[in-house]
């Protein structure tokens, strides 16, 4: 069997054995490209009630809708989480270290990666836009940053830019107990979008508005 690093430095196993690992975690090279999104779809959902993916908001699943939204920038489309719910959709790329949080996640997408420029997004930010992911992105191309990210009501880690270098600080992080994806922000280069950057761009700041309960489903419904 596969074998991935747990939080605490030990080993959990896998299902699928070696042949699965490398399906899950090859690195999709190939196309003039050098953007890939990946999808961070591998949360608990514990205040949600039920997998956030799979919840519906005007007729279609959170996992529908931020496919689309991915797909409108790059074909290089891959969802973070688990193989079993999620291949059928798009290539999938699981935790090397499980059970670590968004952090965890990025951390795996960037080591399956072979994208200059990697945008993280979160299934549950539904009111991102294609035309804002392009803005990052552009950012990102004319920036030497390590991260692309904006900083609206706090950081926004999970609709952000990231290139392949930073999994080697995550993982480090990530061997010491240090989930908290801000605070990495401190040792690398990090291009800082402010509110009235993107408000001048034309965004909104309600763009990164995430989804946590069934009352901000039906509220946003509503709007």
């Amino acid at each position: 069997m596969g074998r991935l690093l747990s939080c605490n430095g030990g080993a959990e196993r896998r299902s699928g054995g070696d042949n699965a690992q490398s399906v899950y975690h090859r690195r999709m090279v190939g196309g003039s490209s050098d953007v890939a999104v990946f999808i961070i779809a591998g949360g608990k959902s514990t205040r949600m009630g039920t997998d956030k993916a799979f919840v519906v908001l005007e007729g279609r699943t959170l996992l529908a809708r931020t496919l689309d939204v991915a797909r409108a920038v790059t074909s290089d489309v891959r969802i973070v989480g688990d193989a079993g719910k999620f291949a059928t959709f798009a290539p999938v790329v699981e935790d090397v270290f499980p059970g670590c949080g968004p952090l965890g996640g990025i951390h795996a997408a960037l080591r399956a990666s072979g994208a200059k420029l990697n945008l993280m997004l979160a299934v549950d930010v539904p009111f991102v836009s294609a035309g804002l992911l392009e803005f990052l992105i552009a950012r990102a191309r004319v920036s030497a940053a390590v991260v692309t990210v904006a900083r609206v009501g706090g950081w926004q880690p999970l609709c952000a830019v990231y290139r392949r270098e930073f999994a080697e600080v995550a993982e480090t992080a990530l061997r010491q107990g240090r989930y908290r994806i801000d605070r990495l922000f401190e040792v690398v280069t990090t291009e800082v979008i402010s509110e009235n950057e993107l408000s001048a761009a034309g965004f909104s700041a309600r763009a990164f508005h995430n989804l946590n309960t069934r009352e901000d489903v039906e509220g946003a419904a509503s709007k």
